[in-house]
């Protein structure tokens, strides 16, 4: 596959405009790269003859097509912390095996772009990845997840054929403790500038102050023999309105072409509309460097919000003035059934519901996520807590050099891309450093603090900086004083052990605390057991089911959250949802299938499994729990109350009601919640009939009509649609005790990407035109094509009549 640049009639005229208004051009490669699963002796050279690879789009996620390992029999089958000898080698990678892959895309630059500064754009290669243009090393990236671009101006050929090639990797031994992925699991571009006159990389510096003040910084090469550079600035408001416009000329630094100035200071805008976590809005400024005759050179533009953020051991968090807890989870990168590959649909689809649920914070752990991910954040008012590393060794950031040539570079990056967006509110350096000794400077951590925590101040002063800890101490067996570490960071960020917050707090009053990982086992007491008033809040860790880090196969991975890999709730995700949104009244009945006792990391992670259908056994004797924020609950079987009981006050049993020696009975289960004697809830379970259909759900208004739905599923090559299939009975019921398997085919410019159901233990895999109902549901993601039209997808399963969408893309 060949891509001419900037030839077609389309692109030229597009060429002109932007010659008008701004020289800047960003050109999209995320389609049709040439791939090859395993190592090429001649890949980077431009005679490979790559005319039988498999055609790709990116993003790509190499390692999620392939076979599950199961653990050998000398091996241990889950990623307990045991002798090396018989630990499992791929249960914290997903059981996937570890290997490189060849990606090549052949493009031909038109005329129009020689003498322009050319640059390559990867929003990562995962784990570490080499780049190669025409058969030359240009360069590449060390640790996958952060973001880079090469100047390869110099290297390309115009009016030919030229060959990117690209070489990704995850076979440095250990390099990570969970699934990662691998290949261009982010996007590529190509970026045009003028050689003489253009923004650096991240330039823009936009700082807000008492919630009206905002002031720019800009970073700019400028090479012409002009005595000034004049930046022209607008602000445009969340309501499409210009609220600023100026130009204003900054005094060039004698001596130097590249220069950060001060363009704008406290510029004030009036009645400025707030960012907030329920009203996220979001300001546009725009700068541009002009020539002396007033044409544009080049263009920076970036997206912000005003706000403020204060943090103190009095209050916590404060946002705009008012005490905001946080409310959130920590997760991996990954994206269920779809890898690593970092769709921006799947990102929002994921936001959007965890909105749904109350969350409204969100901590990347273990390194950075995409920068459309921190965009969504922004968009939909969820609050960040911005990692970089896990902890600062060689083998847990990429394994192919050392950490301590890593920092220096990783660090600028990281928070010159991140440092406008009002999402974000605190950066995080690392993770659970306590648990490994060979950090650098044998300190655990304090030295290399300090030196990373300076170079962030050198780009952002707005936020303070933290590392997760685990344990807080040193030695697990003799220490009872927070370790070294605690003791330098702004915040004291503590996983699991928010039982030292109180006396952590005495001894040293200074100190403000955030539970940067909470066990969903211990759900609940380690929520109320917090003075919420003084905490920052805390992030659950694993609330979404994710690949890697099992803890015993044949799970894939860690399936102790409150969310499966699918994205289904669980009965305990209502619990999360009746104290993270106790505004809103709930009551749901679980029943207790069996008993969690897993431990991780000396923490309890098992929960108990649970379900909330009601087709059980004859004369079953069950344990039921109702998950509830009202003051009481009345459960019935079949119209026949078996009592009324208190929602308990003691923090470890808060909002759960336990009802032992329920008598299954077929019919109706029934829980009724009351507060002031008022009924404020009811939730109800029922025996089901048998499946008599499927029903399709699309995540999205994408169905066939003459007027698309203005939100729905775009032709852009990269949007996706989530379809939901629901196995019914004769009453349209959800029947969640079959699990037949499910085919799909689809017809139209569009295919299918990803199939997946929540049972973690399932040998299938997340790729394919087929899967299995769990729990009664299973989804298929499918990826648009780049031509508006009509697309079918039929859902079939044996014995059951198809279900047919008519689609389209816009």
């Amino acid at each position: 596959m060949r891509h001419r640049l900037l030839l077609s009639l389309a692109t030229l005229m597009v060429f002109a405009v932007a010659q008008a208004d701004s020289a800047r051009i960003i050109e999209n490669l995320n389609f049709g790269w040439r791939f090859h699963a395993g190592d090429v002796a001649d890949g980077a050279s431009v005679s490979c003859n790559d005319a039988q690879w498999e055609v790709v789009d990116v993003p790509h996620d190499f390692q999620i097509g392939q076979p599950w390992v199961e653990p050998d029999p000398s091996e241990r089958p889950d990623n307990t912390d045991v002798a090396a000898n018989i630990k499992s080698r791929l249960s914290s990678r997903g059981f996937k095996e570890m290997g490189c892959a060849w990606y090549r895309y052949h493009l031909t630059p038109g005329e129009q772009l020689r003498g322009r500064r050319l640059l390559l754009d990867f929003g990562g290669i995962m784990y570490v990845g080499d780049v190669y243009v025409n058969g030359q090393y240009v360069g590449g990236t060390d640790y996958g997840y952060v973001d880079f671009e090469l100047d390869v101006t110099d290297y390309l050929r115009f009016g030919q054929d030229n060959v990117i090639a690209v070489k990704a990797d995850t076979r440095e031994p250990g390099n990570s403790r969970w699934y990662t992925g691998g290949g261009l699991f982010r996007d590529v571009k190509l970026v045009s500038t003028p050689r003489d006159l253009y923004f650096g990389r991240h330039p823009l510096k936009i700082c807000t102050r008492e919630n009206r003040y905002v002031s720019l910084e800009a970073e700019f090469t400028n090479r012409t023999k002009d005595k000034a550079t004049h930046v022209a600035v607008s602000i445009i408001s969340p309501d499409g309105k210009q609220v600023f416009a100026d130009t204003i000329d900054v005094a060039r630094h004698r001596g130097t072409r590249t220069q950060e100035a001060l363009v704008l200071a406290d510029t004030e805008i009036k009645d400025a509309q707030l960012w907030d976590i329920d009203t996220p809005q979001l300001y546009t400024l725009t700068a541009r460097l002009l020539r002396e005759d007033g044409t544009v050179a080049d263009e920076a533009t970036d997206r912000f919000g005003i706000r403020t953020v204060e943090i103190g051991p009095q209050f916590g968090l404060k946002l705009n003035g008012r005490k905001v807890l946080l409310k959130g989870y920590a997760n991996h990168h990954t994206l269920g059934a779809l890898g690593a590959a970092a769709y921006p649909r799947a990102i929002e689809k994921r936001l959007q519901l965890m909105k749904q649920w109350g969350i409204n914070h969100i901590r990347t752990s273990h390194n950075p996520y995409s920068r459309e991910f921190i965009e969504l954040c922004d968009k939909y008012g969820l609050l960040v807590v911005d990692e970089l590393y896990d902890k600062w060794t060689r083998q847990h950031t990429g394994g192919r050099v050392p950490f301590e040539q890593l920092w220096q570079h990783d660090v600028p990056e990281w928070v010159k891309r991140d440092r406008n967006s009002p999402s974000v509110v605190l950066w995080s350096l690392g993770n659970e450093l306590q648990q490994d000794p060979n950090q650098p400077f044998n300190d655990f951590g304090v030295t290399m603090y300090k030196l990373m925590k300076t170079l962030i101040q050198r780009y952002d002063t707005t936020r303070l900086v933290t590392v997760a800890m685990h344990p807080r101490y040193r030695n697990w067996e003799t220490d009872s004083l927070p370790c070294d570490l605690a003791m330098q960071t702004d915040i004291q960020a503590y996983n699991y052990r928010y039982m030292y917050f109180p006396g952590d707090g005495r001894r040293f009053p200074w100190m403000t605390f955030y539970q940067s990982e909470a066990s969903v086992a211990a759900m609940g007491e380690n929520y109320f057991s917090m003075d919420l008033d003084k905490v920052i809040g805390l992030a659950y860790w694993g609330a979404i089911d994710y690949l890697g880090e099992s803890q015993g196969w044949p799970a894939k991975g860690w399936a102790q959250g409150v969310f499966d890999i699918s994205l289904e709730p669980k009965p305990k995700a209502y619990y999360m949802k009746s104290f993270f949104k106790p505004e809103e009244p709930l009551v749901h009945i679980a029943v207790v299938d069996k008993k969690g006792d897993q431990m991780w990391n000396g923490v309890q992670t098992g929960n108990d499994g649970m379900s909330d259908h009601w087709n059980r056994v004859a004369g079953q004797t069950l344990t039921v729990i109702t998950y509830t924020n009202a003051q009481e609950v009345e459960l019935l079987l079949n119209g026949r109350s078996l009592g009324v009981k208190q929602n308990p006050q003691e923090p470890k049993l808060r909002n759960q009601i336990r009802w032992a020696d329920v008598s299954y009975q077929p019919g109706t289960l029934e829980a009724v919640a009351r507060t002031d004697g008022k009924v404020v809830a009811r939730h109800k379970i029922e025996t089901t009939g048998e499946v008599v259909g499927l029903k399709a759900e699309p995540d999205r208004q994408a169905q066939a009509t003459k007027k698309p739905a203005a939100d729905g599923w775009t032709a852009d090559g990269q949007d996706l649609l989530h379809v939901r299939l629901v196995a019914v009975d004769k009453k349209g019921r959800l029947v969640q005790t079959t699990d037949r398997q499910v085919d799909f085919a689809v017809e139209g410019d569009a295919r299918i990407v990803g199939v997946i159901n929540g049972d973690m233990d399932s040998p299938e895999l997340t790729v394919g035109n087929s899967r299995k109902l769990y729990n009664g549901t299973c989804t298929v993601i499918l990826r648009a094509g780049r031509k508006p039209g009509a697309v079918k997808l039929t859902a079939s399963a044996q014995g059951l009549k198809p279900v047919v969408l008519n689609l389209q893309t816009r």
